[in-house]
């Protein structure tokens, strides 16, 4: 059993609530480690419980779900990073999110490998590890 720590990208940790083919394709990936998600994710996840306008027992799960963490807080070495990281996907004419900035940054700045199913949103960053499935979302 390892303690290293890996972060979530906001659908893992989506996959990991819902469960499914998605959830347990990750899981191996997960299992073992110290699971952080970023503060971005918890904005995000929150974010999408009132865009769907989840009942109060669902919300619960959610809050629930989040102490499952270590969230990781914004730190100006973050923001440095972020800044970094943007400046460089844009000389290389390939524009990010901000969201996935900052969540990018946080992996970078902590150096720890980043767990998402969309691994494209996050390629050409220097000195970020992403692992991945390539698991279909229909499945």
């Amino acid at each position: 059993m390892s303690d290293a720590k890996i972060i979530l990208d906001t659908n893992i940790v989506s996959y990991l609530m819902r469960g499914g083919p998605l959830a347990e394709a990750y899981t191996p990936h997960v299992q073992g480690h110290l699971l952080a998600i970023t503060f971005i994710t918890v904005g995000e996840l929150y974010f999408g419980a009132e865009k769907k306008n989840w009942g109060e027992e669902k919300r619960k799960k959610l809050e629930t779900t989040l102490r499952n963490f270590v969230v990781i807080p914004y730190d100006h070495e973050i923001a440095r990073c972020y800044g970094k990281l943007v400046a460089e996907r844009q000389r290389n004419g390939n524009p990010i999110a901000p969201n996935d900035a900052w969540i990018a940054a946080c992996a970078v700045r902590h150096a720890v490998p980043l767990v998402t199913h969309n691994a494209k949103d996050f390629g050409g960053i220097t000195a970020l590890q992403v692992i991945t499935e390539t698991v279909s979302d229909e499945e």
